[in-house]
């Protein structure tokens, strides 16, 4: 099969299959080969590449955003997928107890502490903004039973959020720190642990020049692309 032709729902079904099997070994904590996995992959379905089967996993991260789920780690979601790609997606996800599990509690996991690390491994680069192709609208609104909003779920993590703001506190200090401004960090405050959740920001912290800086904390313990309100 040339690798441009479209893929049938025989190979759609066979790469979600080995997808969320990866994906529930990874909300888990267990190790697993993504190269093993393809390598299985790759001898199921018509001669496609292995380039193809990771690009189609990155449509299936994508889907499994758009039902509220985490997706595997390292398949950052590509959009502009196969509409056949959803279908198959809801239809395995809704049947699918182990992931369904996996992913509760996931989301419901005490977080743990992080250590800051070097500076050069803490940042990742800002998303691109994409241009979002407005789809017609439907006289029959569509129902996915399959959507379980676990990511909205992971926002009411307080232990996490905790974990994420503390976070951001220490980073903000070694960064006036390292500029030579010991008494501006000192001054770090966490304010949504001082003084609650009703100021419209988690830590104030400071420019080296003095000036306030006000920071809402976000945090996940999944993907750098997971979406927050």
């Amino acid at each position: 099969m040339a690798q441009g032709e479209n893929w049938s729902r025989l190979e759609v079904e066979a790469c979600v299959a080995e997808y969320l099997t990866m994906l529930t070994l990874e909300l888990n904590g267990q190790r697993y080969s993504k190269t093993e996995h393809a390598k299985a992959l790759m001898l199921r379905l018509d001669g496609r590449s292995r380039q193809s089967i990771e690009f189609k996993h990155c449509n299936i991260s994508a889907v499994m955003l758009a039902l509220g789920f985490p997706y595997i780690d390292g398949c950052k979601p590509r959009g502009n997928y196969q509409s056949i790609l959803l279908d198959v997606v809801e239809a395995q996800v809704q049947t699918n107890g182990e992931l369904q599990d996996a992913a509760q509690a996931a989301v419901l996991r005490p977080a743990t502490a992080a250590a800051l690390g070097a500076s050069e491994a803490i940042w990742v680069p800002a998303p691109k903004p994409s241009r979002i192709r407005e789809m017609p609208a439907s006289y029959m609104p569509r129902f996915s039973p399959a959507k379980r909003d676990y990511l909205a779920q992971e926002t009411r993590n307080r232990s996490l959020g905790r974990a994420g703001e503390v976070f951001v506190v220490e980073l903000e200090a070694r960064r006036l720190h390292s500029a030579g401004k010991k008494a501006l960090s000192e001054r770090i405050e966490h304010v949504a642990a001082s003084r609650g959740d009703g100021l419209g920001y988690d830590v104030l912290s400071f420019e080296e020049d003095g000036r306030e800086r006000l920071i809402e904390v976000k945090t996940t313990a999944f993907g750098e692309l997971t979406p927050f309100l």
